[in-house]
């Protein structure tokens, strides 16, 4: 969209006044920055992408890329800002810094990393996940930050005794920047659960955790590692001076910058689909995937399947992760891009995947996917009982193969993880939904993911006219947030950031879901297939 030389001035007018906000998230495979004018339009934005790798089977990025990758990301946001509107940037009105949840960033006292990061992606920590689940009656996922603690205590690692800090990329960041060990109150529940009704960690459990006799026999107590949780709105401190030269080594940004607490990916994705408020959901959907529903009152019994976090607020909400969803689905899309590029007609990505995802709901695509079926899992996955996962792609000789049922299974089976824990919360549990908005870069292609989504859920699906910004954008919401804590948060983002907000609805077809319960009763039969390829297939470390 065009715009014009009165909106470019005014732009110019906010940047020079600070009356913007910049929000960085760290995702899994690229790192995003947004600058956002008091009308919460994008103005600005640069990105970087990274990747993860195994480093003696162990998921990971080297914090040299964390600080490479930002600059790069902030470096591309200040030369956009400086190229559209003609301003160096020299600062903004208030930052923040969010990132993919849970892992373990474990520091001594001298400040030196004593591991390298575990990040969200590893499951190793079975043992550790089982018997802090059991002894706190609350699920803890094998990513959260205690459970690679609790496990590293268990497996009697060298580095444990002299744990003084640990915290999640989001924490890290902001703690670089500002000096703070602190961490907003979302990304928290995913290190340690967080009773809701004080918005900090849970004491009882601080008590029983420290009583167990590994961890007993530690020179620490868990409470004294952990950063101090922060709700939105709260002060996280301002940004040092050494801070600023982190970030931007020009030199050209100013310190004295607020800072909001850092949060996770599920708080950012929360307020990037104004879904804060009780009833209300989201499924944020990247490299992995999330659904999560905030809940009215505690779930009645423990499930492994359903995570327990908090809103940015405080708040408690469900959730049901999957640790794999576009990785597989990208590789498939970029091997028909290179098909496409040697006749002569290379594609743009947007036209890529827009012609093969429209395939997938084209009226001659079977409902059920044609009998095809497809395994996404390039890592392990709790919810569908793996340590490791084999990306397969498997078919009968009777099975209609045609590009539209191929990308349908490819799709259902990206969605496929993240149903198992969301059906438990709506059919066993009985949780209450008043709208689910599903946000991030697959839901850019119009309608189909979206229609994907309210068939594997069978409920109506919102996708905002944000849906893209993802949680960058959030973060930078959460930054202006705190010129208004005193306005609750639900009702901030209900009155101001998205009053007026354009959305599409997405109705659950009933033919669509009925091809999606047919897909997934076959695809949770053949999960014999996926574990016998992890047998076959050798893991390769890159």
């Amino acid at each position: 969209m065009a715009v014009s030389n009165d909106d470019i001035a005014s732009i110019a007018q906010s940047i020079r006044g600070g009356k913007t906000a910049l929000g960085i998230e760290f995702g899994s495979t690229r790192i995003k920055a947004v600058l956002i004018d008091e009308h919460y339009q994008t103005i600005a934005a640069g990105d970087h992408e990274w990747e993860n790798h195994l480093d003696n089977g162990v998921w990971t990025y080297p914090l040299e890329e964390v600080w490479s990758g930002v600059q790069a990301a902030y470096a591309e946001m200040a030369h956009d800002v400086e190229t559209a509107y003609g301003e160096k940037l020299t600062r903004v009105g208030s930052m923040g810094f969010s990132a993919m949840m849970h892992g373990y960033l474990a520091f001594d006292k001298s400040d030196n990393l004593l591991v390298p990061f575990r990040t969200w992606r590893n499951s190793m920590t079975r043992e550790a996940q089982e018997e802090l689940s059991e002894l706190f009656q609350y699920n803890i996922p094998e990513r959260y930050s205690i459970a690679h603690l609790y496990e590293a205590v268990l497996k009697g690692e060298d580095h444990v005794p002299s744990v003084s800090f640990f915290t999640t990329l989001a924490g890290y960041v902001h703690w670089k920047l500002t000096g703070k060990k602190v961490l907003g109150v979302g990304d928290a529940s995913g290190m340690f659960p967080i009773d809701p009704a004080t918005k900090q960690y849970n004491e009882d459990f601080i008590a029983k955790f420290n009583a167990l006799p590994k961890v007993a026999a530690q020179p620490w107590q868990v409470q004294d590692l952990l950063p101090q949780p922060l709700v939105a709105g709260q002060d996280a401190g301002t940004l040092t001076p050494e801070g600023a030269a982190l970030l931007d080594p020009s030199g050209t940004l100013e310190p004295g910058i607020r800072l909001a607490p850092p949060e996770g990916d599920a708080g950012t994705g929360m307020v990037a689909t104004n879904s804060v408020r009780v009833r209300t959901g989201n499924v944020s959907a990247g490299t992995s995937i999330f659904a999560m529903v905030v809940l009215e009152k505690p779930l009645e019994k423990l499930h492994p399947e359903v995570d327990l976090v908090t809103t940015p607020a405080g708040d408690m909400a469900g959730m049901s992760h999957a640790n794999n969803f576009t990785s597989d689905l990208n590789a498939w899309v970029r091997l028909f891009g290179e098909f496409s590029a040697l006749t002569g007609h290379k594609l743009d990505a947007g036209t890529l995947y827009g012609t093969l995802f429209n395939a997938a709901i084209a009226p001659e695509t079977d409902a059920n996917a044609g009998g095809l079926l497809n395994y996404c899992f390039y890592s392990g996955e709790f919810l569908a009982g793996l340590d490791e996962g084999r990306p397969v792609f498997a078919r009968g000789p009777e099975a209609k193969m045609s590009l539209g049922n191929f990308m349908r299974a490819q799709l259902f089976s990206a969605f496929s993880p993240v149903k198992i824990g969301m059906d438990i919360m709506t059919k066993a549990e009985g949780v209450a939904v008043d709208s689910l908005v599903g946000h991030g870069g697959i839901f850019t292609t119009p309608k189909v993911a979206q229609k994907i989504l309210a068939a594997a859920f069978n409920t109506p699906i919102k996708v905002m006219s944000t849906a893209a910004e993802g949680g960058a954008w959030g973060m930078a919401v959460l930054a202006d947030y705190l010129w208004h804590g005193e306005t609750a948060l639900d009702e901030y983002l209900d009155s101001r950031v998205f009053a007026g907000a354009q959305a599409v609805t997405e109705n659950p077809d009933p033919a669509d879901v009925a091809g999606f319960e047919d897909f997934f009763a076959r695809f949770n039969e053949g999960l014999s297939i996926e574990k016998a390829a992890i047998k076959a297939i050798p893991l390769e470390e890159n």
